[in-house]
């Protein structure tokens, strides 16, 4: 089955919508790697969406990443303290994912939920404008 440009947009604002959403409810029940793993998806659907409404291909997370940063943070379209929080997500979904004995604290998890719902609010701008 094929879809539209904009119906591939508007699946991937809401999978960033579901995600944020389940990243709290994680949160909530002191799951912070979860929790983080959650929120850097939540802000992957959002970035991916963005780069392909603007005809910007990306293969990889490290290229979405990548892409993100030249066309967005560089360009100062969006703030750069979102181009370090996606960064850091980045980075932490990964350790979180793959390192051993690691987990997350309250604190940092705590701290992340409402940039994060900023970060997506911020792209969502974008479609509007």
């Amino acid at each position: 089955m094929s879809y539209s440009k904009k119906e591939y947009i508007k699946y991937r604002l809401e999978k960033a919508e579901e995600t944020y959403n389940a990243s709290k409810l994680l949160a909530d029940n002191a799951l912070w790697s979860s929790s983080i793993n959650r929120l850097y998806y939540a802000c992957f659907y959002a970035v991916n969406a963005l780069l392909y409404k603007t005809n910007i291909k990306a293969q990889t997370h490290t290229g979405i990443k990548n892409q993100f940063s030249l066309h967005f943070i560089k360009t100062n379209k969006i703030d750069k303290k979102y181009g370090k929080l996606y960064s850091n997500l980045f980075n932490w979904r990964q350790k979180g994912d793959y390192s051993d004995f690691f987990d997350f604290d309250e604190e940092t998890v705590k701290s992340l939920i409402y940039p994060v719902q900023e970060f997506i609010d911020i792209i969502k701008k974008i479609f509007k404008a």
